[in-house]
């Protein structure tokens, strides 16, 4: 039966689903969300279309008409408009509460279409991630910040009107109604400013007459009238002078909030909203009064933090969805009775570090000289994806991106440095190792670092939900009798040690490699792990480190890559290691348009993907690894892991493997696939081959593979 539809007052997107059919995403004024078979549908009549549109006809957006899918962490806004303004709020001098205005403003303008960029930071160069975006911005004047609100004022419906005379938490509950009610957040000054500018705006809210002075006392009135009109999605935790993130906070009708877990009041008041999120899905940005205290807080109940205090423009940066470009792999050494070193970098878990320092620490001339292992931030992959591209495209061989702690967002199973365990349970643990899983996998991202440590049941949850993982790092800070020991999960996922824990210097991490490496006798190989300080010990002054470690034992150690080093440790200890990353392993396949090596090359990216020449649906990849191994499981990234659609995934293929390459066993049939990866483990078997042959390549007849690997053990 076809549908006549008739929408009033409508955002629509288009979305392809991989179950055989192709569907309308139709959200109503009432903010449901339906969606509809394409094929079921024969006309579409906007009722209202020319209601409430800006300047540019765009469809002016309520907090709660954003398209927000279930599987991302923030919504979808439109692409940016072809003019997007940038303003200075430090040239222009402005007072805090003046730049918590423009940054509420800029949610409310940016979640109808992005247009406008606000600069408040002053460590990189303004020009640098507007260009890397590719927008050119019309620089407003930094003289006239008041004719910038004038400029939207057709989108703004009024003000909340609040004081900061008896606390200053009263601006972020302003901030919280204002971006619920598509209103500016003012003090009476910053109302005075307004009208002597011509803009009148009605009082929506006046917060002024409160008398509460305590945090949780303001809170919770936050919590008793407005947390239920409030997404439970995200929940934004910013100190209220700072203005940063008050952008996505606005665009999504997010409460804000500024909660110490250290005081009992506080917590509880904090604990009521983290409550109302949900593990997997749900997660705070910002940051805390005190680190682990919040950070711990939030890991009770399965929630991830991501740290972005000083994180500019996200109601822009994120409107850019293009997939991010992983690099290839470099082949890694091999396995000798050497002495193997990875070193990793802190810091990355913040995302306003990896927009900011970072951007100035990745141009130090030691970088790239050795291999270094750089934290950073997996929910960038939603969040900011150019800024993975950025990196990504500057990267050397050397360069090794890994995740800050514990995966996606900050999280704290275990304080060392207060001797408490913040979870323990695999239940309260699985929803944040699987949210985990898909952005590891979609910035790329192999290794993770732990603050601090994690119990059997959270290695069992990485296990079962992280398959993407080479392994993890766990740091105790020293904070135990004894050091912590490397295990291994399920005969599979590595757990390591680093010691040093966030060293200040060359000095101090060479001096905890060299409590190993002096016993080192060169009758198997070693491993050593250690983080350092990123404001202590950059690139630059680490550039002596191999010199250093090669004095303890000349000619025997070897400083590696964070995906190197797992699987160098996998192979010392006889278990399951990635074939596909060894020198000895050729490639070879069916006619293609591409090397027949970027089948697997470590990189599923669309830039690296393994392409048929011919368009008749077949195709074949075979992997030669040089030798037999026991090979246990493998994986098959299709089109949809490159960012390409799914309908362009391998439908059926087989998987073989072979000891001689003529005689084949097939350990896998696929039919009617859909899935973008292919992870199967198998009964072991003895192999030197594995082979994918594809015999339906999907829509439009080329078969794609996007990466291989194979796992085996000697």
């Amino acid at each position: 039966m076809r549908k006549l539809i008739m929408l009033a007052m409508v955002t629509l997107s288009a979305m392809n689903v991989c179950a055989q059919k192709t569907t309308m995403l139709v959200q109503t004024t009432n903010g449901n969300i339906t969606a509809t078979d394409i094929a079921d549908v024969d006309k579409i009549t906007f009722t209202d279309a020319e209601y409430n549109l800006n300047d540019n006809n765009d469809r002016i957006l309520e907090y709660n008409e954003v398209t927000w899918p279930e599987n991302r962490l923030v919504p979808l806004f439109l692409p940016p408009a072809k003019v997007v303004r940038a303003f200075d709020m430090n040239d222009a001098n402005l007072e805090s509460s003046e730049r918590v205005m423009l940054c509420t403003l800029q949610g409310i303008v940016n979640r109808t279409r992005p247009r406008l960029l606000l600069y408040n930071h002053n460590e990189e160069p303004t020009t640098t991630w507007p260009r890397a975006h590719g927008i050119r911005p019309v620089v407003f004047s930094k003289d006239k910040p008041y004719d910038l609100v004038k400029l939207y004022e057709k989108e703004i419906k009024g003000i909340v009107l609040y004081s900061t005379e008896k606390s200053v938490h009263y601006g972020n509950v302003a901030a919280t109604v204002a971006g619920l009610e598509r209103a500016l957040p003012v003090t009476a000054e910053i109302r005075q400013k307004l009208i002597d500018n011509g803009m009148d705006f009605p009082v929506i809210e006046d917060l002024t007459a409160l008398t509460m002075t305590t945090p949780q006392d303001i809170y919770n009135y936050l919590y008793e009238h407005y947390w239920s009109r409030c997404n439970h999605r995200l929940l934004v935790s910013i100190k209220p002078d700072i203005p940063y993130v008050h952008d996505i906070a606005a665009a999504t009708g997010s409460a804000v909030v500024w909660l110490d877990a250290r005081k009992t009041r506080e917590k509880t008041v904090l604990d009521k909203l983290l409550r109302d999120l949900t593990p997997g899905r749900d997660f705070v940005l910002g940051w805390y009064p005190e680190e682990r205290s919040g950070v711990g807080e939030a890991t009770k109940y399965g929630l991830s933090t991501v740290p972005a205090d000083f994180f500019e423009n996200l109601t822009v940066y994120t409107a850019y969805t293009n997939p991010v470009n992983i690099r290839p792999v470099p082949k890694r050494p091999k396995l000798e009775n050497k002495v193997y070193a990875a070193v990793y970098i802190s810091d990355g878990d913040n995302i306003q570090y990896c927009q900011h320092a970072m951007a100035k620490i990745f141009e130090q001339q030691g970088r790239g000289k050795f291999p270094l292992n750089w934290t950073i931030s997996p929910s960038l992959g939603d969040l900011d994806p150019t800024v993975l591209n950025y990196y990504y495209k500057k990267a050397t061989d050397n360069d090794c991106f890994v995740s800050g702690p514990s995966g996606m967002g900050y999280a704290m199973p275990y304080d060392a440095l207060n001797k408490r365990w913040n979870s323990t349970t695999y239940d309260v643990f699985k929803p944040y190792a699987s949210l985990s899983q898909r952005y590891l996998e979609k910035a790329g991202l192999r290794v993770v670092t732990i603050w601090d440590n994690v119990n059997d049941n959270q290695r069992q949850a990485y296990a079962d939900e992280c398959h993407y993982l080479y392994g993890l790092t766990l740091q105790d800070w020293e904070r135990q009798t004894g050091r912590i020991q490397a295990t291994v999960q399920d005969s599979r996922l590595p757990f390591f040690p680093n010691y040093a824990c966030y060293a200040n210097g060359l000095d101090v991490i060479t001096e905890y490699f060299n409590r190993d490496i002096k016993n080192f006798d060169g009758s198997k190989p070693m491993f050593v792990s250690g983080q350092v300080s990123v404001w202590d010990a950059g690139p630059d002054k680490l550039v002596d480190l191999p010199t250093r470690l090669d004095s303890f034992s000349p000619g025997n150690v070897e400083v590696v890559r964070a995906d190197h080093f797992f699987n160098l440790y996998c192979e010392a200890n006889h278990l399951p290691f990635d074939l596909t990353m060894t020198e000895d392993m050729k490639v070879t396949s069916s006619a293609a348009k591409t090397d027949a090596a970027v089948a697997a090359d470590g990189s599923p990216s669309e830039a690296y993907m393994w392409v048929s020449s011919t368009s008749d649906g077949k195709g074949w990849v075979s992997c030669d690894f040089g030798q037999t191994y026991t090979i246990s499981r493998y994986v098959v990234r299709h089109a949809q892991a490159a960012g390409l659609g799914c309908e362009l995934n391998t439908r059926d293929f087989t998987v073989e493997t072979s000891l001689d390459g003529q005689t084949w066993t097939t350990v896998g049939t696929y039919t009617g696939n859909t899935d973008a990866v292919t992870d199967a483990t198998i009964t072991p078997v003895e192999a030197r081959y594995v082979r994918v042959t594809v015999t339906d390549a999907g829509a439009d007849g080329i078969a794609r593979i996007a990466d291989i690997e194979v796992y085996g053990a000697h």
